[in-house]
Formats: C-alpha cells, structure tokens, sequence
C-alpha cells in the first residue's frame, strides 16, 4: 500500500547572530502549524545540559565525516576547525513522512543551500535586525561573550546582511510582538497554498 499522507513543506529561518530568528521559531512552534524542529547534527562534544537527538544529533567527527562522504547532508558547514555543523537528510525526510512541516534555524549559507535542495516546497525567511548599531547592542546586552566575539559576530552579520535579497521573504525584526504577527502570517499563507 502506497503513503498517501502528503508530505510536510519547510520553513526556513535564516539570521545574524542576535536578529532574533530563534525567538520566533520557538514563537512558532506553539502556534499550531503542524511544525517539528529540524535537529542538526554536529562533531562537537554536548554540554553537560544538551542530549543526544534532542538538542542535536552528536557525532564524532570522524562519523561526521563519513555522512559527509556518503552525501548525507542537505548542508554543512565547518563553524571551527573540527567542529561542524549540519542537516542530515534523513532527518528532514522523517518529520516530512510525519506529514508535519519541517522547521529550521540555520544560518545564512545553510538555508540558502536547503532552499536550493527543496526548491518551492520550502520557505526561506531572512530575519533582519533593524540596523547593525541595534544587532551590536543585543549581543552586547546577552553578557554571554567578550567584546572581541561580539566584534566577530557584528563583521560576520554585516557580510550575512547582503545575502537577505537572495531569500523569498524577508522580516525585519524591529520590535519582537510584530516580528512574530509577520512570521506568522507569512507561514500561514504559505502553508495553505
């Protein structure tokens, strides 16, 4: 008997670190959408909070590798030397044979190269700060790095910024309440095409 069940679509949300695109996939994802969170692997050892196939899917690297040799990512990414970043395949076409919709949080070149994979099936969304000066000021405000790594992020968020043309939508994320109001409606009218 063949699955008639149609397959979920994908969204992807693609960001500079501090735009806020994690925020709204988590808003999204209590919105009822038939949504399930795209797990990504990655050869880096887990924290002592994260767990395997919750948090990511955790590899050694040499198992990284291998999936990378057998053409098992959508995408991929070495982030720093040996510690990579990706999307398995068979982790998009699990939650799609669920019959839910696949949602991400990658970055820019990641959701780029899904978008290119799954052509109109998926939805890329590039989540803009509302200038580089408000981006420096939320990462500064995290407390969570030294101002050398949030001087690193704000360089690579400029260089990200020029690639938001290439994405289907674009949400500049300005004040959070509207951000979520325009994700939302964006997915809902996608889904329902």
């Amino acid at each position: 008997m063949q699955d008639t069940k149609p397959k979920g679509k994908l969204i992807i949300f693609s960001a500079p670190s501090g735009a806020g695109k994690t925020t709204i996939v988590q808003h999204l994802l209590k919105q009822g959408f038939n949504l399930e969170f795209s797990i990504s692997a990655t050869s880096r050892e887990a924290r002592h909070t994260e767990s395997h196939g919750k948090d990511y899917y955790f590899l050694s690297e040499k198992e990284f590798k291998e999936k990378v040799d057998t053409n098992e990512f959508l995408e991929w990414e070495e982030v720093y030397k040996g510690t990579c970043y990706g999307t398995l395949k068979s982790e998009v076409e699990r939650i799609r044979k669920l019959g839910k919709n696949v949602l991400f949080d990658v970055d820019v070149v990641g959701g780029l190269n899904i978008k290119k994979f799954y052509g109109d099936e998926a939805l890329a969304i590039f989540v803009q700060p509302p200038s580089i000066e408000e981006l420096k000021e939320r990462l500064t405000k995290r407390s969570t790095e030294s101002e050398e790594k949030v001087a690193m992020r704000v360089a690579k968020a400029e260089k990200e910024l020029g690639y938001a043309p290439r994405f289907d939508v674009v949400i500049i994320n300005d004040e959070l309440p509207q951000a979520f109001k325009d994700a939302e409606k964006i997915v809902s009218e996608f889904l329902n095409q």
